[in-house]
């Protein structure tokens, strides 16, 4: 009794040093985004790719987060978390096992006698959590549970921002195709007039070789933009966890629509991101890791009982039972520093984690930031280069125009086709790069998601 009133003195003094943790740092917010014309609040949808008006877009998405290999993955692991919290959990509760034997001994000859012996055995064990150790194992190890969760909910993000990406780029990529193949065919119809003209000594070698290099130029980048499409359906056959790539997109670039996102208050931001969520999960979990490891520093105490009869017959096997009933209070003493140094691993690991965890916070405003950066510079650039396409075409209409009057030569005609073709690949390109980073904002501001889509 004594050794009893000693523990429980011992544990008022020593539990709240085993059990003290210091509040996580968050890194300083900003007031409002730099490059957002508007802080309205207004939650993202959760089907944001729905915004962009394309079925088959939608469609695909839904065959990635059913189909994806990455997330059956988490899910998964989330299902490994829950076995091992359950586990870990069962630590706090006592351990009981049950028995029975039976036997027979006699001499191999026949000359001794023979006899049978049965015994039946109950017995119950159950660690006292003095210093919270067990409960600091259950606490992290429900944390690494949420943490795993919020990995899923990261990773199914990922592949929705990803499957996006890819098609845009797919569909993207047969236009700028079809207007690069228009292109080499002005390219080669201006080389066969500089060709014709040379054998009328009207050209020089220098023009001949000119045109040469440009319709060299405009297969080389034909070929690129082809691999750039099988790129991309190869991209979204991975995402889609299959071997072979869809079929071609039958989306045209200019049916899209182009959502409008309000980004809402740089605050909100926090409890928007499913990867801030995880890295905070991280660190509770480890927080939970090292109260666990102060503790193993201090004494434990165990309590057990048991229960055992036997007989030589199973009608008087519970005639005699015995029962013994014992506690044993045992503290470390000398174990070549291998406690201190799991105390100190769990101090540097949430060292660690709180570091990964103020990062998070960073990266989750430099994304936001750069993707509404890149939201308005590219409208800049996207205004600025209609007016540069609508000239490529004001200037082609003089040009024929002035061809069919007899006062142009087909090579000028022929050259403001190809600068026409080329103003129209770039409007793709920027098209592509503004539907790219409205898919990139939708990622950084969370995707409509929220901590209760974890349970």
């Amino acid at each position: 009794m004594r050794i009893l009133v000693l523990i429980s003195a011992l544990t008022a003094g020593l539990a709240g040093c085993a059990t003290t943790v210091q509040e996580a740092p968050t890194p300083e917010l900003r007031v409002q985004w730099r490059n957002a014309s508007t802080a309205e609040s207004a939650a993202v949808d959760r089907d944001w790719w729905r915004d962009f008006g394309s079925d088959e877009l939608s469609a695909l998405v839904e065959r990635a987060q059913t189909q994806s290999l990455d997330l059956a993955a988490a899910e998964a692991r989330i299902r490994q978390a829950e076995a091992a919290a359950r586990m870990t959990g069962a630590e706090l509760w006592p351990n009981v096992t049950a028995g029975l034997d039976a036997g027979r001994t006699g001499q191999l000859e026949g000359k001794g006698t023979a006899g049978n012996s049965f015994g039946a055995g109950l017995s119950a064990s159950y660690e006292v959590d003095l210093w919270g150790r067990l409960r600091a194992n259950r606490n992290a190890a429900l944390a690494s549970l949420q943490a795993s969760r919020f990995d899923r909910d990261a990773l199914r993000l990922s592949v929705t921002a990803a499957v996006a990406g890819s098609w845009l780029q797919m569909i993207t990529s047969q236009e700028r195709i079809a207007i690069g193949e228009r292109n080499l065919d002005t390219a080669e119809r201006l080389l066969a007039l500089v060709e014709a003209r040379a054998r009328a000594g009207a050209a020089t070698p220098l023009e001949v070789a000119r045109q040469l290099g440009l319709v060299a130029a405009q297969r080389r980048a034909l070929a690129s933009i082809r691999q750039q499409a099988d790129d991309a359906r190869t991209a979204l056959a991975v995402l889609l966890g299959q071997a072979t790539a869809p079929s071609a997109a039958s989306d045209h670039p200019a049916a899209l629509h182009l959502p409008v996102i309000r980004p809402g208050q740089p605050s909100a931001l926090l409890t928007r991101r499913p990867d801030v969520a995880r890295a905070e999960a991280q660190l509770l979990a480890a927080d939970a890791s090292l109260v666990a490891a102060r503790a193993a520093l201090f004494p434990s105490l165990n309590l057990s009982a048991d229960l055992g009869t036997d007989g030589n017959s199973l009608r008087r096997i519970f005639e005699n039972p015995v029962y013994s009933l014992a506690a044993a209070l045992a503290a470390p003493i000398f174990n070549a520093g291998r406690l201190a140094a799991g105390r100190d691993l769990a101090q540097a690991r949430r060292e660690e984690l709180l570091a990964d965890y103020r990062q998070s916070i960073v990266t989750a405003f430099g994304e936001a930031e750069s993707a509404l950066n890149a939201t308005t510079r590219l409208d800049e650039q996207i205004a600025a280069q209609a007016e540069e396409l609508a000239q490529a075409e004001r200037a082609l209409a003089l040009a024929a125009s002035r061809y069919r009057a007899g006062a142009e030569t087909p090579i000028v005609l022929l050259d403001t086709q190809r600068t026409l073709y080329a103003a129209q690949d770039t409007a793709v390109q920027l098209k592509l790069a503004r539907l790219q980073s409205s898919v990139g904002l939708y990622k950084a501001l969370g995707g409509g998601w929220h901590g209760s889509d974890a349970e």
